[in-house]
C-alpha cells in the first residue's frame, strides 16, 4: 500500500499543477490512496466548490482543511460530502466532520484532520486530548490511521508525533508551506514529517507575491496580499506501508 499526501494547494495555479502532475505521479509511484490539503485553493484562502471538484477529478481521495476552512461561504454547499474533512478539534456542532474512513482494497484507511493551537489564532479544542480519544475509537475500525496536523509551531507538531507514536500509521504536518527535511519513522513505528510543503508558485513567499510580502514586513503597513505568479512546484510525501503489518516501511518526500 502506498499513500501520497500532497502539500497545501495555493491558488488556482496550484490546483492546475495538481491536475497536471497527480495522474503521472500516481502511475509512476503506484499510489493507492491520495490525501490533498485544499484549504488555500481559492485565491490563497479557503476553497470553492469548483476547486474541490477539480482536486477530486485528478485523483485525490480525500481533501483536508485547516485554519481557512470557512474563508469561502461556498464550502457550506459541500462540507458534508464524504470526501472532505475539516479539523476534528474545531468547536463541537460545526458542519462537516473531522475524520473519515475509506475502503481501499481490503484495507480500511482512516484520515484525521487536526489544527494546532500555538500561534495560529483559531479557537479550538486541545488536539492532544481529542485525538487520543479519537484514535482509541478508530483502532477497531481502521487498519491504517493517517493524521494531517495543520499547525504553525514545529514543536507542537513534533510533540504530537511522539505522543501518537505507535498508535497511528503516519502523521504529516501542513500549514507552513515549506517542506521540512525530517521525514522519519519514529521509535514505535509511526511515520512522521513536520511539514510536507505546498503546491503553488515556486518563487513566492509561501505562495504569496514577493514584493507585497516584503512591503508588509519592511514597512508594517497593511499591504494587501496577492498570489504570486509563475511556475508552480508540487510538494508531498509518500508512505509505503507493509500490507501484512500495516506499518510504514519507508517515507519519501517528493517535489516536482
Amino acid at each position: 500500500m502506498k499513500i501520497l499526501a500532497i502539500g497545501d494547494i495555493v491558488g488556482e495555479s496550484g490546483v492546475q499543477k495538481l491536475k497536471l502532475m497527480l495522474p503521472q505521479i500516481k502511475r509512476e509511484e503506484n499510489i493507492n490512496f491520495v490525501i490533498t490539503n485544499g484549504e488555500n485553493a481559492a485565491n490563497g484562502m479557503g476553497i470553492t466548490e469548483k476547486n474541490y471538484k477539480d482536486i477530486l477529478s485528478c485523483g485525490t481521495d480525500v481533501v483536508t482543511m485547516g485554519n481557512h476552512t470557512w474563508a469561502k461561504k461556498d464550502i457550506f454547499k459541500f462540507i458534508n460530502d464524504s470526501r472532505i474533512i475539516r479539523p476534528a478539534n474545531y468547536t463541537k456542532g460545526l458542519p462537516g466532520k473531522g475524520y473519515a474512513i475509506f475502503k481501499i482494497g481490503e484495507k480500511n484507511i482512516a484520515v484525521i484532520n487536526l489544527i494546532g493551537r500555538v500561534d495560529i489564532n483559531i479557537l479550538s479544542e486541545n488536539p492532544f486530548k481529542l485525538v487520543n480519544e479519537l484514535v482509541d475509537n478508530l483502532r477497531t475500525k481502521a487498519d491504517i490511521i493517517m493524521v494531517d496536523f495543520h499547525a504553525e509551531a514545529t514543536a507542537e507538531k513534533i510533540a504530537l508525533g511522539y505522543f501518537l507514536d505507535g498508535k497511528i500509521t503516519g502523521l504529516f504536518g501542513t500549514h507552513t508551506h515549506v517542506q521540512t527535511a525530517d521525514a522519519k519513522i519514529l521509535p514505535k513505528g509511526t511515520a512522521y514529517i513536520t511539514d510536507i510543503g505546498m503546491t503553488g508558485p515556486e518563487h513566492s513567499v509561501i505562495g504569496m507575491d514577493i514584493e507585497a510580502s516584503i512591503k508588509r514586513l519592511e514597512t508594517t503597513l497593511p499591504e494587501k496580499y496577492k498570489l504570486a505568479e509563475g511556475n508552480c512546484i508540487l510538494n508531498g510525501v509518500i508512505f509505503e506501508i507493509d500490507d501484512n503489518t500495516n506499518k510504514v516501511l519507508k517515507i519519501k518526500t517528493i517535489q516536482y
